[in-house]
Parts: structure tokens; C-alpha cells; sequence
């Protein structure tokens, strides 16, 4: 193998640079030509592809984003788009590439394999934590340490206020950001897509807060949960438990953004240069992870299928904390 390529692909997390960053540098160092290709499958569709060397990657550990860009591509759903991409992989002479993203992401990495033949590796890139073969995602430490900062100042306020704060947050489909962030924020209580939500018991326990002179209160609410979202369980609870003054916040894509955590950096850093070795030896469709701080190769089959499963004890140590 003489030949790579390294995208970023799906929803931008801090740390893909970090990545980036050590996958171009342990290839060059390996004796590789590095390609870097620009705005994901679509970038690979129009040919939007260029060699780097060291210098592309300089000073970019510390930003958050991705220098490569990212963007969906309806065509790559397609057999056409996939063979122009594929096309464009052999006019630059590309044999492995290196997939930072999350799923979806490589998803499309293992449909190239299959189709034709091309080694893939792949990074976990997501803030949501939620890809099996890793402890942690890339982005997941620097987004709960966004969330727990938001989160302590509108404390503040709810607590100058007596107010009552439902703060929503990003996880269409996995709690990790809220269970980790209502923690570390001292949440009164979590709601997760992974559990059901009971708006009668969750009165319950704001009663009794409140019989305990609590002067504030905050629900961390994950965007996926069955509840309805941070506005819809508001508004339940507050149709049957009006002692407090109760505000909504919406965290948003702040939680995408911003520099990544010296974690995040380490983390991704080894697990870029984990890729690259990983192609080196003939290794393809295995996402490089952390796992009891080594290096773990998973199929891509086992990551994308097998989402990581929410800690108990976490729960569990959520509601005893809010007491």
C-alpha cells in the first residue's frame, strides 16, 4: 500500500482534526502519500481530493470542526454515485482510506469494501458515544464538558430565580450526553431515550424537592427521549406542578462546537495513528477504539449494530445523588 485517503464524514465532533492530524502524520512517517478528501462522500463524488503533507495539518489540534469539511450525499446512496467515487479513489491511485465519522459514516465505508474491494478504517467520530468497540467517541468528553458549563451557569440563574429549568440535549437516540452531564451538573433528575419517562413520578420527586426547601431545580432532557422533547415534558409537568417558575433551554449545536478536550485530543490522536497502522497491516472495515485505555480494532459490523448500552449504576446513582 502506497496510497491513502482520510475523510471526515456525518455530523462534525471536536478532536476529528486531532484525528486528521495523526492519520496524515503516522502515514507520511509510514513512508505513505496521504489524501485528504474534502467534504466526505460527496467531496469523493466531484473529485475534491488532494495530497497532504505535514504542513496541511498544522496548528488544527486545538480546533473544533473538521478542516475536510463534511456534508451528505444523497448520490452516494446510489450504485452511479458510488462508482464515480470509486473512480476518483483510482485516479489518484488511493488504496485504503480512513473514515472518521459515526455510523452512517461507516455504513458507507463497508459498502465500498464490498463493492469494490477497497480497505477501509474507520475513527469514531460522534459526540454521542454511542458506537460499540470504544469507551469513548471523539467529541463525547468535550461535549458533555460544553453541556456541564452551559449547564452550571443556567443554574445560577434557576437558582436566583426559583425557577425549575427542563435543559435539552443533544441524543435523538442515545442518553450518554444527558446521563453523563446530569451527573456532573447535579441534575434533579435524567430523561433518555434508553428509559421510559413518567411524568407523574417525575412530579413526584419535584414535590418533594420542593417539601425539602430545594430553591431550583434542573431536568436534563436528551432530544430523543419518549417523553417528547424538553418543551413537550415542560409543559406536562407544568399543567400539575406550578410551585416553580419554569423556563426551557435548548442547548443545540453548541454542543458540536468549540476546541476539544486534551482528552479528546490523546484519544483521537492514538486512534488516527491506530488506523493507519491497522491498514498497514492489511487490516479493513475495523474501527480503531479505546477500550480500558489500549487500542481495540471491532468490525464495522459489530460497531454500527451493536450500539454501547447505558450504565445502570449510572442511573441509579442519579437518582441518589438528587436526593
Amino acid at each position: 500500500m502506497k496510497r491513502i485517503g482520510v475523510f471526515t464524514s456525518g455530523g462534525d465532533s471536536p478532536g476529528m482534526n486531532a484525528c486528521l492530524r495523526a492519520v496524515v502524520r503516522s502515514g507520511i512517517a509510514a513512508g505513505l502519500e496521504v489524501f485528504g478528501i474534502y467534504r466526505g462522500y460527496e467531496g469523493m463524488i466531484e473529485g475534491d481530493i488532494v495530497q497532504f503533507e505535514k504542513h496541511h495539518v498544522s496548528n488544527i489540534i486545538q480546533r473544533g470542526g473538521t478542516v475536510l469539511k463534511t456534508a451528505r450525499s444523497a448520490k452516494f446512496m446510489t450504485p452511479e454515485g458510488r462508482r464515480e467515487a470509486h473512480a476518483n479513489l483510482l485516479k489518484h491511485g488511493i488504496e485504503g482510506l480512513v473514515c472518521i465519522g459515526g455510523d452512517g459514516s461507516f455504513r458507507g465505508a463497508m459498502t465500498l469494501h464490498e463493492e469494490f474491494g477497497i480497505k477501509v478504517m474507520g475513527c469514531p467520530g460522534t459526540i454521542d458515544n454511542d458506537l460499540f468497540g470504544t469507551d469513548y467517541t471523539i467529541g463525547f468528553d468535550s461535549a458533555i464538558n460544553t453541556v456541564v458549563t452551559a449547564v452550571d451557569k443556567i443554574r445560577d440563574t434557576a437558582d436566583s430565580h426559583n425557577r425549575l429549568f427542563f435543559v435539552e440535549v443533544m441524543g435523538r437516540d442515545a442518553g450518554f450526553i444527558a446521563l453523563h452531564t446530569g451527573i456532573a451538573s447535579g441534575a434533579e433528575s435524567v430523561l433518555i431515550p434508553e428509559t421510559k419517562t413518567y411524568i407523574p413520578e417525575l412530579i413526584q420527586q419535584l414535590e418533594k424537592g420542593w417539601r425539602q426547601n430545594k430553591t431550583s431545580a434542573i431536568i436534563i432532557v436528551a432530544e430523543g427521549d419518549d417523553g417528547g422533547g424538553a418543551y413537550e415534558v415542560a409543559e406536562k409537568v407544568k399543567e400539575k406542578f406550578n410551585k416553580y417558575d419554569t423556563r426551557v433551554s435548548v442547548l443545540g449545536h453548541i454542543q458540536r462546537g468549540g476546541a476539544p478536550s486534551a482528552f479528546d485530543r490523546v484519544s483521537a490522536s492514538r486512534m488516527g495513528a491506530a488506523a493507519v497502522k491497522g491498514l498497514l497491516e492489511g487490516r479493513t472495515n475495523e474501527m480503531a477504539g479505546i477500550i480500558n485505555r489500549q487500542i481495540v480494532y471491532t468490525p464495522f459490523s459489530k460497531a454500527t449494530k451493536h450500539n454501547q448500552e447505558i450504565n445502570p449504576q449510572l442511573l441509579e446513582l442519579v437518582e441518589i445523588l438528587s436526593q
